[in-house]
């Protein structure tokens, strides 16, 4: 039995995994935080209970989060065998945080405004449901179609990465509770929220959810419902043209991480797949390419297919572009010029910027959040729009139309709106 401390029948009592029906009656619990979303007309809503769907890295990683914060929280997953991995990792994790003084209460008081159950039932008394499943088309439509029912008056977020908001809310009664709330891993450290409205998104449940991410200690950037957001589809050019660039033997793994090391990025490209997962990494790729059907310039690169294949996928198998472990690789660089490395991170900075030119051509969202979003979410120095400025818009539009040339390939195509902003003679995508 895995004591961590819950409520169970009305009073605190040491927890173990339950299939807890009837319905938990949150407001039975002790009284934690809450969070005020105020209107035009006053508060629209309170948000003091959180509901948590998955148990799995994200989903407890939000849960913990939650409880840090002083929010009461129901974390749900179908294997009481994850949940309960689950709540004693979250329960060692909010001990060495009260060790080090992080915590504003004993952990074992926020542990007791804590639940976990494996029946959607449980969740019934929250305010907000964040949904943290696998990234399942089919998977999510049918929580969602449960949630609507069990839980009537909850915003109900979702946490997807690479699939439509609208999508997911597809089919419901009332669409209008569903909106996206994408964290990033670890949900507990990095400091990015994507809140996004999808097509039926009422303006309540964005508002709702952004002031719940600033309650959460998170910056929330809003934007629309389009294939990866803003983030996973901006970074995608990080990865495919650094992957060109090996595929083609311009430079290997070590010269290109260390070059772009050099113009700022705490990681190279190859490093950070390794961190991410190259499946995941990979998967990310996909997504977003068959979502804008098949446009080539966010095309996966077959080097990635292969080791995903092989299963060399970064850290967690000891092998990637770089091995780990006792035997890990040395990340010599070989020395190049400052012309060949100039070279490099200018083409792959244009292209970063040419996305992120097409993400604010195609309404994601403005300029600014567009940058904020780069920035604490890949934790770039800048953001690309900014970068652009410092480089020069016709610099940028220079390298891009040879690159155009060169290769004769669409993926190149400089974006119409940067074409048009340097005719302009404007020196920025910011609106003073």
């Amino acid at each position: 039995m895995n004591h961590l401390h819950s409520r169970t029948n009305g009073c605190v009592k040491g927890f173990a995994v339950a299939n807890l029906t009837p319905v938990i009656d949150w407001r039975q619990m002790s009284q934690t935080s809450t969070s005020n979303e105020t209107g035009a007309h006053g508060p629209t809503r309170t948000v003091a209970a959180i509901g948590v769907v998955g148990a799995g890295t994200m989903g407890a990683g939000i849960a913990e989060l939650a409880l840090t914060k002083g929010f009461r929280v129901a974390l749900y997953d179908v294997s009481p065998e994850q949940l309960a991995k689950a709540q004693a990792g979250i329960a060692r994790n909010l001990e060495k945080l009260g060790a080090k003084g992080k915590l504003s209460a004993d952990p074992a008081d926020l542990l007791m405004h804590f639940v976990g159950v494996t029946d959607l039932h449980g969740l019934a008394g929250a305010d907000v449901v964040i949904e943290a499943a696998p990234e399942r088309l089919d998977l999510k439509k049918s929580l969602f179609s449960q949630l609507e029912t069990m839980c009537p008056r909850a915003i109900l977020a979702t946490n997807t990465s690479t699939l439509l908001v609208s999508a997911i809310a597809g089919g419901l009664a009332d669409p209008s509770r569903v909106v996206g709330m994408h964290f990033f891993n670890p949900a507990q450290v990095l400091p990015l929220v994507e809140v996004i409205r999808g097509e039926e998104t009422s303006e309540e449940a964005v508002a709702v959810v952004a002031q719940l991410s600033r309650d959460l200690g998170k910056t929330p950037v809003v934007c629309q419902d389009t294939p990866g957001f803003i983030v996973n589809r901006v970074a995608r050019p990080f990865y495919g043209e650094a992957l060109r660039l090996l595929g083609e033997r311009v430079a290997d793994a070590p010269t290109i991480d260390a070059i772009m090391r050099g113009v700022g990025f705490r990681m190279g490209p190859f490093e950070l797949m390794d961190l991410i997962g190259l499946d995941v990494n990979f998967a990310s790729t996909v997504s977003v390419y068959e979502a804008f059907f098949h446009d080539p310039k966010y095309r996966p690169h077959p080097i990635q297919a292969r080791m995903v294949a092989a299963g060399r996928l970064g850290r967690k198998t000891g092998k990637g572009f770089y091995e780990y472990g006792e035997e890990q690789s040395e990340r010599l660089a070989p020395e190049v010029s400052l012309e060949f490395a100039e070279r490099i991170s200018t083409r792959i900075l244009a292209m970063l910027i040419n996305e992120a030119v097409s993400a604010l051509a195609d309404g994601v969202a403005d300029a600014r959040t567009i940058d904020t979003a780069m920035k604490l979410g890949t934790n770039y120095p800048r953001g690309p729009l900014l970068w652009a400025s410092e480089l020069g818009l016709p610099r940028v539009l220079a390298v891009l139309t040879e690159l155009h040339e060169e290769y004769g390939e669409d993926r190149y195509r400089p974006h119409p709106l940067l074409r048009r902003v340097v005719k302009a003679g404007e020196p920025s995508f910011y609106q003073e």
